[in-house]
């Protein structure tokens, strides 16, 4: 048929620049190619818009015949690159055609080290991709760098650990001019990138070897360790664990450890994981003074501050370094159920100030927390009447913060008095209604001291009136 129908044999495509024979490769169909590649008019180098020849198209789709009848051929160009920077052996190591890449390889005038306009060579990309045979094969050549990096300067051990690629990271290991502590930009070794991933498997083969350090750290000071357990990886944190020279303890920049990440995210199971460990502190702090229970109490993880709680050596009590304890966060948070678990604790003072004399009913009142007031003025202890240093009650918050719930639930209580002159000289509820906040005026009607001692209007003169004198100092936020 070609014989007789000659016509067109050599033009490509107006839209795409394909010709019959770029399409007989890509396709597979050997004895087209081989009666084309028989016509003298036929050029086997011609690309299509894209830059792909009949050679690369073949090699990408893995047709290993096609890509022989072509590479006998001394006038094909093996080493042609697309509109991308690819040649064929980069598409054959990407799509892991281990046999195209041999035959490829059989030429003497093909570049195994041309990278593409990312950098990556062939290697890189078939380690990156998880191929292992082409990447054996391909290291095979001497003239290929296993630690070639490209232009993020990322090896190819560094692209097989971040995918997880097991194998391709054991073939890279036999090698000993692969160095598996190799850092990128960011302090990351490979083990740190495997560990933050959670590829147990790969962690292991890295552990394997006895120049693997478990401990070397990032620009930030976190440790593999410490990825494992901010990533809620038990597995890998197991693993780690395991490591004789493993310290559990390394702290960042910030001073969180692996168990304080663990519990500020909420990961129970690995942080009884690290709790097993005897050399593990539960009251190590961060930057801020902050132990494991504070950061669980201050996020609301209920289970995790159970489980530090089963710890003796972990008190309740401790503060940070503005005088906050974990109470005082799961109040200000609102978060009822920690509240119930850490009051349960024998010997938890429920009143403790911060250094600005804020107790956790301040804050909750503060807040509209209305359930963990309540909790709070269940427990004989708390004063309701403690006033921070600028003369603030719970209920001056309450009022001021248009709280109407905490206001009622806080006039409840007896020894609530609202007429008590507060913050600037002003009653709290006098200060809500001036305010003009809803329900306040209701609210001042309806409690009988007010309610007397300013009539039943609840109306002194002036209280709503805009001239009324602004405090000699802005109220605080």
């Amino acid at each position: 048929m070609l014989e007789k129908n000659t016509a067109g044999l050599s033009m490509a495509d107006t839209t795409h620049g394909q010709t019959p024979l770029w399409w007989a490769a890509a396709n597979g169909h050997e004895e087209v190619v081989r009666a084309l590649l028989g016509r003298s008019d036929v050029d086997l180098n011609t690309a299509d818009r894209g830059g792909r020849t009949p050679l690369s198209r073949a090699v990408k789709n893995g047709h290993e015949e096609v890509v022989r009848v072509l590479l006998e051929r001394s006038d094909v160009n093996p080493n042609t690159t697309d509109r991308w920077g690819r040649t064929p052996l980069f598409l054959a190591a990407k799509n892991g055609h281990e046999e195209v890449v041999r035959a490829l390889l059989e030429r003497s005038d093909v570049d195994p080290n041309t990278a593409n306009r990312w950098g990556r060579t062939p290697l890189l990309v078939a380690a990156e991709n998880g191929h292992e045979g082409a990447v054996r094969v391909l290291l095979e050549r001497s003239d290929v760098n296993p630690n070639t990096t490209d232009r993020w300067g990322l090896t190819l051990l560094f692209l097989a650990v971040k995918n997880g690629h097991e194998e391709v990271v054991r073939a890279l290991l036999e090698r000993s001019d692969v160095d598996p502590n190799t850092a990128n930009g960011w302090g990351q070794t490979p083990l740190f990138l495997a560990a933050e991933n959670g590829h147990e498997g790969v962690v292991r083969v890295l552990l394997e070897r006895s120049d693997v350090d478990p401990n070397t750290a990032n620009e930030r000071g976190q440790t593999p360790l410490f990825q494992a357990a901010d990533r809620g990886h038990e597995e890998v944190v197991r693993v780690l664990l395991q490591q004789d020279e493993i310290n559990p303890n390394t702290d960042d920049i910030l001073g969180f450890t692996p168990l304080l990440c663990a519990v500020y995210s909420g990961y129970e199971e690995v942080v009884r994981i690290l709790l097993e460990r005897s050399d593990v502190d539960p009251n190590t702090t961060d930057a801020y003074g902050r132990i494991s229970l504070t950061l669980a109490a201050y996020c609301g993880h209920e289970e995790v501050v159970r489980v530090l709680l089963e710890r003796d050596e972990v008190n309740p009590d401790t503060t940070d370094d503005c005088g906050r304890t974990p109470l005082w966060y799961a109040a200000l948070s609102g978060y009822e159920g920690v509240v119930r678990i850490l009051l349960e604790r024998d010997g938890v003072n429920p009143d403790i100030a911060d250094k600005y004399g804020r107790t956790p009913l301040s804050r909750a009142a503060e807040k509209g927390n209305e359930e963990v007031v309540r909790v709070l003025l269940e427990r004989g202890e708390v004063n309701p009447n403690t006033a921070d240093k600028l003369d603030r009650t719970p209920l001056w918050w309450a009022s001021q913060n248009q709280c109407e719930g905490v206001v009622k639930i806080l006039l409840e209580r007896k020894d609530v008095d609202p007429d008590t002159a507060i913050a600037y000289g002003r009653v709290p509820l006098l200060q809500a209604a001036r305010l003009g906040y809803p329900g306040a005026e209701g609210l001042l009607r309806d409690h009988p001291n007010l309610a007397s001692r300013y009539g039943a209007s609840a109306e002194p003169a002036g209280l709503f009136s805009p001239e009324l004198p602004e405090p000699s100092r802005p109220l605080p936020k």
